[in-house]
């Protein structure tokens, strides 16, 4: 079962995105051996779980004992409580950027990324509260050209950030292996080839050096 999503009208009727989700889903679809026998999309904000395309989706899965398949996770909720509740309901879902996460990794990334989005709200408010408290007229192009080039220290620190965020979710799946009974870095980097999961950059395939650089940086 295909469901799709995008958060403003706009997208959803120039069809920015939904294509490339739809081809995710739909190649994920074939590689597990699977039959797509529906389909169906939002055109809404993934916090909202009451979309009429991800209620009838969930319908069709129960009645059918079907798998819930996004291209993100994101696009199915963006709540981690909505989530574990489905996994609990007995709700068979996947993420096709995450083939090889099962129930577990998929709460903890979906709280993960809830907290995060926690986090950057709050860190904007607080900056636009201290804007204000100094005065600044805030919205609106005002004229305001920047005085300087971008941030070079800001971008490589936001560039490390996402890595080890990245790099977080992926240990997760080195430690699911090591729980199943494989060992050693080139063993890890063999099931992960396997499995399909990316390594670090998105590309190219896993080697014991790249599982070693995940591990290290997680434990640094």
């Amino acid at each position: 079962m295909g469901l799709y999503g995008v958060s403003t009208a706009e997208q959803g009727h120039s069809g920015l995105g939904l294509e490339a989700q739809r081809a995710a889903v739909r190649a994920f679809v074939a590689a597990q051996g699977w039959a797509l026998v529906a389909e169906y999309e939002d055109v809404a904000s993934g916090k909202d779980d009451r979309r009429p395309g991800f209620q009838a989706a969930l319908q069709r899965c129960r009645q059918l004992g079907a798998i819930l398949v996004a291209a993100r996770l994101d696009r199915i909720t963006r709540r981690a409580h909505t989530l574990s509740q489905l996994l609990e309901d007995g709700v068979s879902i996947r993420a096709a950027d995450m083939p090889g996460a099962d129930d577990l990794m998929l709460r903890v990334y979906a709280a993960m990324a809830q907290k995060e989005r926690e986090l950057i709200s709050e860190r904007t408010r607080a900056a636009l509260a201290a804007a204000r408290a100094r005065g600044r007229v805030l919205g609106g192009d005002r004229g305001y050209r920047p005085t300087a080039g971008p941030d070079a220290a800001a971008a490589a620190r936001a560039r490390r950030e996402a890595a080890e965020r990245a790099a977080h979710r992926l240990v997760l799946e080195v430690e699911r292996l090591r729980a199943e009974g494989v060992e050693g870095q080139t063993a890890l980097a063999r099931a992960l080839n396997d499995r399909g999961v990316r390594p670090p950059a998105g590309r190219g395939a896993w080697t014991h050096t790249t599982v070693a650089r995940v591990l290290h940086r997680v434990s640094a």
